[in-house]
């Protein structure tokens, strides 16, 4: 069983070995949250020229001090037993490990997820149907539009603005809850009199 979080990766070494479309998705994925991602490969694909300002790149075939100081290891070669090896080693040395290829040897997955600026849901099945994780998102995509990512924003503002107020822990509770049943309207005219203040 996969126990759900937010992990933030900002500062975490990230080492995707492979140089194909699954490591690619991957690294693109990882920075899209800020991870510090390095692919290992001999070959990559055309696609990481897309993204290669933003990562590093080790042209070489897969050893394992490539692999020292990582935090989080993708295992996605088209090689089923060098991902086992990866994800065994990875094991040993207590490294956060997706193998591609075998979901008993990860020790995490990575859910399907929508991001909203900083409204992220995620979806999963615990690798069950990654097709209907996706089509939830999708669903969840429709419903939670664009403009989350401005009205998310401006909650955190607002309650950060809450927090700093000298009322008893229970009024600021009561006062963080009673922002989601303001309509967006009513929520901006609230906040730009509270940050006036």
């Amino acid at each position: 069983m996969y126990y759900p979080m937010m992990l933030n990766i900002a500062e975490m070494k990230i080492t995707i070995v492979g140089g194909g479309k699954v490591a690619y998705r991957k690294s693109e994925h990882f920075l899209s949250f800020n991870g510090d991602v390095t692919a290992i490969s001999p070959d990559f694909i055309d696609d990481f020229e897309k993204i290669k300002v933003g990562m590093h790149f080790i042209e070489d075939t897969y050893k394992e001090e490539y692999l020292h100081g990582s935090y989080i290891v993708v295992a996605a070669t088209d090689n089923k037993e060098l991902n086992r090896e990866i994800g065994l080693y990875c094991k040993q040395h207590s490294m956060l490990c997706n193998v591609v290829s075998s979901q008993e040897l990860s020790s995490f997955i990575v859910p399907s997820c929508m991001r909203r600026g900083d409204l992220i849901i995620s979806v999963s099945t615990a690798g069950n149907s990654p097709a209907l994780a996706h089509k939830i998102k999708k669903e969840l995509e429709d419903r939670y539009d664009i403009s989350y990512e401005a009205y998310v924003s401006l909650l955190g503002e607002i309650r950060q603005h809450i927090l700093k107020q000298s009322l008893c822990e229970a009024d600021k509770a009561d006062l963080l809850r009673s922002l989601v049943d303001m309509d967006r309207a009513e929520l901006k005219e609230y906040g730009e009199h509270l940050l006036k203040q």
